[in-house]
C-alpha cells in the first residue's frame, strides 16, 4: 500500500508539472527564460520619432535604454514623462517572439498624464478613468505587416495582462495590470 501511495504521489506530481507546462506559452516563456539580450525597433506615429533599443542584454534591465525608452513613452501632448513599467517591454518583446516578427512596433499611446486622459475622455467613451496609460503600464499599438488579429490572439495567449481591441481605430492595447480583455 506504501508503494501505491508513493507511485501515486510521483504520477500527481508529473501530471500537475506537465500540466503547468502546457499552460505557459512555450516560445514566449523560453524567449524570457534564456539569458539573451532583447531588442526592440519602435516608430512614434504622434512624434515621428524612431527608436531601436537592446533594453535588456541578457541579464539585467539597461538604465540608459529604459531611460530612453521612457522619453519615446512619453505624453508629447503634455510633454511629461513617466517610468514606464520594464515588464510592458517584456510583454512586447515576447509579442514580437510569438509573431515571429521583426518589423517595427508603431506607437500609437503610452503614458498619458491625467490631464491628457481627462481631455481625451471627454471626447470619447473608450477612454477609462482610471487608465493604467497614466501609470506607465499601458500602450496602444500595431505592428507593421501583421494583422491586429494575429497581435490580439498572440497578446491573449501570453495571460500577461489586459489586451484590448480597436480594429476601426487600428490599433491593440497592452497593459501590465489584470489579465483581462475587451
Amino acid at each position: 500500500m506504501d508503494k501505491f501511495d508513493s507511485n501515486r504521489r510521483k504520477l500527481l506530481a508529473l501530471g500537475g508539472a506537465a500540466l503547468g507546462v502546457a499552460l505557459l506559452p512555450g516560445q514566449a516563456f523560453a524567449s524570457l527564460s534564456t539569458s539573451r539580450p532583447r531588442l526592440l525597433t519602435l516608430n512614434n506615429l504622434n512624434t515621428g520619432e524612431s527608436l531601436k533599443t537592446e533594453f535588456f542584454n541578457g541579464k539585467s534591465y539597461d538604465k540608459n535604454e529604459l531611460a530612453r525608452l521612457n522619453h519615446f513613452f512619453r505624453d508629447y501632448r503634455a510633454n511629461k514623462s513617466k517610468s514606464i513599467d520594464p515588464h510592458l517591454f517584456d510583454q512586447l518583446y515576447r509579442l514580437q517572439t510569438l509573431l515571429d516578427s521583426r518589423k517595427p512596433v508603431q506607437l500609437i499611446s503610452g503614458y498619458r498624464s491625467l490631464g491628457t486622459n481627462n481631455s481625451l475622455r471627454s471626447h470619447s467613451r473608450g477612454v477609462a478613468k482610471h487608465s493604467y496609460h497614466t501609470l506607465g503600464q499601458a500602450m496602444d499599438f500595431h505592428i507593421e505587416g501583421i494583422s491586429l488579429s494575429n497581435i490580439r490572439k498572440a497578446a491573449l495567449s501570453l495571460r500577461a495582462g489586459g489586451v484590448g481591441y480597436y480594429p476601426s481605430s487600428n490599433f491593440v492595447h497592452i497593459d501590465t495590470g489584470p489579465v483581462r480583455n475587451w
